[in-house]
């Protein structure tokens, strides 16, 4: 799908404007436009933006999904490549995609190129098309929009990990199972991927923020600089989700060995109860006795009671001898 905006101030706001018009009107200083290309084949895209004087390395940067979030200055205009991340729990498991943005921004048009529908942008092309002050601000300040929503886009992912470790911290100590390292992984993934973006994002909301650059106004700086804050604290907020799964991993590992040590010491004590009994009953049963002759008195019932009487003592004996040395 392709759509296209464009507002000057002495006329109607127009919208779905035919494609051979984009070099006409981006030649008009005091208009902006604005095209967005959602979900649109290579085929249809590469003629249009071509038409703008893209630079063919931007064009193909940008029909190619497979970049991390990076600025180019060329000039006239500078190429933007901005990512964000969908996180959707599935049961146990964490569902995560990773799309890439891609901006064109002019001095008085902007170009966002995607292959999925975008909460970030289409909220600030609804916001456009009812207040037309929005677009009154300048194509840098529509650029400001779109990075504002897609970094509040990050907060309910981390709002649901953090809940999420809050309850897997809980199951370590009550029943720790194999499904619960499970989660941990995969939240640590998660994490790790989340921290793959945010890293060179920020550095991206750095440069609009601190470089000299033609096509910001230097007064829309500080918004950009208030992004870098908020990138800034995304990926502070995500250093400690991953200390938090750390430490969950940690402490799950030391419950699983602190069950195995209680688990071979009680096997133990049952082994040491019952090493009595097996010594005497093995000694009294490799018949080194005859059954006639002179011991005949072994096979008494009075030696039988005996017999049962001291294998019924030794467990009970070194019971109270292991706990006078306290190892139970």
């Amino acid at each position: 799908m392709i759509r296209s905006i464009y507002h000057t101030p002495s006329a109607p706001l127009r919208k779905d404007i035919p494609p051979h018009e984009f070099p006409k009107l981006i030649r008009n200083r005091r208009g902006l436009l604005w095209v967005d290309f959602s979900d649109e084949p290579p085929e249809n895209c590469l003629p249009i933006l071509a038409s703008f004087g893209f630079h063919p390395l931007a064009i193909e940067d940008a029909l190619q999904q497979t970049h991390v979030p990076k600025l180019d200055d060329w000039g006239d205009y500078l190429y933007i490549v901005l990512n964000y991340m969908t996180v959707a729990k599935n049961g146990d498991e964490w569902d995560t995609d990773i799309d890439e943005l891609d901006i064109f921004l002019g001095k008085n048009y902007i170009v966002t190129h995607h292959d999925f529908p975008l909460p970030a942008v289409d909220e600030p092309w609804n916001s456009c098309d009812r207040d037309l002050r929005v677009l009154q601000d300048g194509a840098d300040h529509i650029l400001y929009k779109i990075a504002d929503k897609l970094i509040a886009g990050y907060m309910p992912a981390v709002e649901k990990i953090d809940e999420t470790i809050d309850q897997i911290e809980d199951q370590v100590f009550d029943k720790p199972s194999p499904q619960t390292l499970e989660r941990l992984f995969a939240l640590k993934r998660t994490l790790l991927a989340m921290r793959r973006i945010l890293l060179p994002q920020r550095e991206v909301m750095n440069k609009l923020a601190r470089d000299d650059y033609q096509v910001i106004d230097p007064r829309d700086r500080i918004f950009f600089r208030d992004l870098y804050d908020h990138l800034v604290r995304l990926h502070d907020l995500n250093e400690s989700l991953r200390d938090l799964v750390g430490g969950a991993l940690d402490t799950y590992l030391s419950v699983i060995n602190n069950r195995m040590n209680d688990i071979m010491k009680t096997l133990t004590i049952i082994t040491t109860l019952f090493m009595p009994i097996t010594f005497v009953t093995g000694f009294f049963g490799m018949n080194f006795f005859e059954p006639l002759g002179d011991l005949l008195g072994w096979t008494t019932r009075s030696i039988f009671a005996v017999t049962a009487i001291i294998l019924l003592f030794f467990p009970f004996g070194m019971y109270l001898w292991m706990r006078r040395r306290t190892w139970i």
